[in-house]
Formats: structure tokens, C-alpha cells, sequence
């Protein structure tokens, strides 16, 4: 249902419920749709900002919005904050604070709570930086992409290897833990300037590395004109070597793209990939809520004016799905498999409701394709599940999988 038009909350029917003993950990994420400049690359919900930002007005926006979920998660602890786009250091460390501030106001806020914001170089300076600190943000994520000045133009990034590199240096400067998100696979790349990024990020210290390779989305202009990429036989050389390199340089592999030195995994990420529950609030923002019954899906509406016109007004702001048993299994596993060290046996229970039993077939499966190994505590992805991915996650598909309603 496209989301300019009226909203429908949808209640599951009796015999798709399910019981939850206990309900997940709870995140929130707070989507900024403007950056200053599409990259051709990118298919999320973004906008070119055209003229001043309606920052207060998308603020107060914000603020309704969340005030009209309470209800959903009255009295739930918020374990984790993040701040996505977009670009979020657009805006005001102002603006960030008095978000912060009633977010506090509203759900209680864990001691200690993880509070990232992405960033872009080109879009912040020592004093924004410093603002985001005393605001309350613990963690920023600095968006790279590459520290090749060559690629950087190539991806239609609105910065150069300099900024990049003066951005990571301000970033570490005010923040102790960091993340740098990389590309490996660009147009025209070869083993040794993905190495040579890699050896770039290493050298400047984040606890926290996210090594991607770029994908061609659909509605995306290189989509519509790919680029010239690294053949395949070059992407497993880039991808080996990529991946000894961060290992080298003492950061563990603990999710499929996700890299990180002792103590420094993203918290948020990690209850995403632990089907932990998260609301998110602001255009085009998804959430995923659980509760002893049943398990919603969400959405809001994707333009900021809509979106805005639609909060300031009181009207609903969310499209609810109940997520269908059925589903529930291949939602957790398509998390949950992203992890290098897999979940342990008891977690698919406790967030789906539904006994192991049930995978029974799929997990004997894969395990006989070598793509997931299984002990007495744990599932995991073998090596060969991580890099075929996609193959271990189509065992799990819910058309192959029995009904449970």
C-alpha cells in the first residue's frame, strides 16, 4: 500500500498468534532523510537538501511521532540510539540534544546507552563534532567509502581522500569509539587499492570497521548504468585479502561486513542481527516491534513533507504488518546467520516464539551443504555459509518451510 494513501492498522488474526515469554531488547532509530548530495550508488531513503533544512520543523515531527508509538512501548528500556540517513551531521548538535533530550522524557534511556550518528566528511568540523559529544552521542560512524581520490569521484562522494582522512582524525579525536564504513569492489578497483584502504583505515586507529562491496540497486543511476566492477574472480582475491587485513591489523570478523577491535561491536547492529525489537521513527523509517502475542512490522511515510504534514497533524504515522508465524523463522535466521559466531539454540525460541523443532529440516540442510555447523550451545555459519551467504538463507525461505498457523 503506497504511503500517501490513508493508513490501516492491521491486527493479526487469533490463529496467527504467537507467546512470547519474554519480550527483546529494545533500540530506537531516528531517521534523517536529507544528504547534500545523491550518491549514484544509493537506493535508501534519501534527498538532496535544496535551500535551509526544516530542521525545527522536522524535529517537532519527530517528537509527535514518537509520541504517538508510546503506547506501543510504554515503559520498554531503549538500549541503543542511532542516528541514520541520509545525513544526520547535517544537522545541529542542537538539534541532537534536544531530540535526546525527549527521548530521555519519554522511554527510559539505559545507563550507558549506545548513541550513534552517522556523518559524512565534507559535513562536520571539530565544533560540530564536540557538540554531538556534549549532546550525548557515544559513537560515531564516518562514511569513507574510500580513501582513493579516484574512487571517491567515481562514487559521487562530496569529499576527497584529505577530508576524509582530516574527518577520521577529528572523529578519534572527540569520540572513543569510531566506525569507518569502506567499499571494496568499485569501479576500476584492483586487490591492492582495496588492500591499500584497508591499510589506510587500520593505520588511522577506529575500533570499528564496516567493509561492504558496493551492489547495484534497483531505481539507482548505476543501476541503470553500471559501472565498470571487478570481474569475479578478482572479487574473491579482494575479499581474501581485505579480510586477512583487517584480521591482521586486530579487528575480529563478527558479522558478515563488520569488523571490530575487543569490546567495540555495534550494540545497535547487534540487536538487529539478534531479532531484537527497534522502533524507528522519522521518514521512511521501518521498525520491528515484538509483543506476547504477535510480532509487527512498521513503516512510516517516505517523503519529509508528507511525513511531516502527516505527524504535525496527529494523523497515524505508521503502517502496521503483523509479521505471519510462518515468517518468523526465516526473518530470525536471516538476522541471526549474519553472525560470525551464529546465536546460541535457546534465542530462536525466545525471540520467535516458536520451538528450534520447527527448522528441523532446514538446519539439517544446511548443515549437510556445510554451510552451518551446530553443537550442543550453538548455531553457526561455517566459512563457506558466510561467504554463500545467500545460499544458506535460501534453506530457510518460508515457502519451503511448514505451516504453523
Amino acid at each position: 500500500m503506497p504511503m500517501d494513501q490513508p493508513i490501516r492498522l492491521l491486527r493479526p488474526k487469533a490463529e496467527d498468534q504467537i507467546e512470547l515469554k519474554v519480550l527483546p531488547p529494545l533500540s530506537l532509530y531516528i531517521h534523517i532523510p536529507w544528504c547534500v548530495r545523491k550518491c549514484p550508488y544509493c537506493d535508501f531513503n534519501s534527498h538532496e537538501a535544496k535551500g535551509d533544512l526544516p530542521e525545527a520543523d522536522y524535529l517537532d515531527a519527530l517528537v509527535a511521532d514518537l509520541d504517538q508509538a508510546l503506547p506501543l512501548v510504554w515503559g520498554r528500556n531503549v538500549h541503543t540510539v542511532f542516528f541514520g540517513g541520509g545525513t544526520p551531521s547535517l544537522f545541529s548538535p542542537e538539534a541532537v540534544d534536544r531530540l535526546l533530550a525527549a527521548i530521555r522524557a519519554r522511554l527510559p534511556l539505559r545507563p550507558l546507552a549506545e548513541i550513534t550518528l552517522e556523518a559524512n566528511p565534507g559535513t562536520v568540523e571539530a565544533a560540530k563534532f564536540r557538540g554531538f559529544r556534549q549532546a550525548g552521542v557515544t559513537r560515531v560512524s564516518l562514511g569513507i567509502q574510500s580513501f582513493n581520490p579516484e574512487h571517491l569521484k567515481a562514487l559521487g562522494r562530496i569529499h576527497d581522500d584529505r577530508e576524509a582522512r582530516a574527518a577520521v582524525d577529528l572523529a578519534l579525536e572527540h569520540f572513543d569509539n569510531v566506525n569507518l564504513d569502506l567499499m571494496y569492489g568499485l569501479p576500476g578497483q584492483t586487490a591492492e587499492q582495496a588492500e591499500a584502504d584497508i591499510a589506510a583505515a587500520v593505520a588511522a586507529g577506529p575500533r570499528h570497521v564496516s567493509w561492504y562491496h558496493l551492489t547495484l540497486e534497483p531505481h539507482t543511476p548505476f543501476y541503470r548504468h553500471p559501472p565498470a566492477l571487478p570481474a569475479e574472480d578478482l572479487m574473491a582475491e579482494i575479499e581474501q585479502r581485505g579480510r586477512a587485513a583487517l584480521q591482521a591489523g586486530g579487528y575480529e570478523r563478527y558479522e558478515v561486513s563488520a569488523y571490530a577491535q575487543p569490546g567495540a561491536e555495534c550494540r545497535h547492529n547487534l540487536n538487529y542481527w539478534r531479532f531484537g525489537d527497534y522502533l524507528g521513527i522519522g521518514a521512511g523509517a521501518h521498525g520491528k516491534l515484538s509483543f506476547h502475542d504477535r510480532v509487527l512490522r512498521q513503516a512510516r511515510h517516505r517523503g519529509p513533507p508528507k511525513y511531516m504534514e502527516a505527524a504535525l497533524a496527529g494523523h497515524p504515522m505508521a503502517r502496521e504488518t503483523p509479521v505471519p508465524p510462518a515468517e518468523l523463522g526465516f526473518e530470525f535466521m536471516m538476522n541471526a546467520l549474519r553472525l560470525a559466531r551464529g546465536f546460541p539454540a535457546p534465542l530462536f525460541e525466545e525471540r520467535t516464539g516458536l520451538p528450534l523443532l520447527t527448522m528441523a529440516r532446514q538446519l539439517d540442510e544446511a548443515k549437510a551443504r556445510g554451510l552451518l555447523t551446530r553443537d550442543a550451545e550453538r548455531l553457526r555459519p561455517t566459512e563457506r555459509g558466510l561467504l554463500f551467504l545467500n545460499d544458506l538463507l535460501g534453506v530457510f525461505l518460508p515457502d519451503r518451510a511448514a505451516s504453523f498457523v
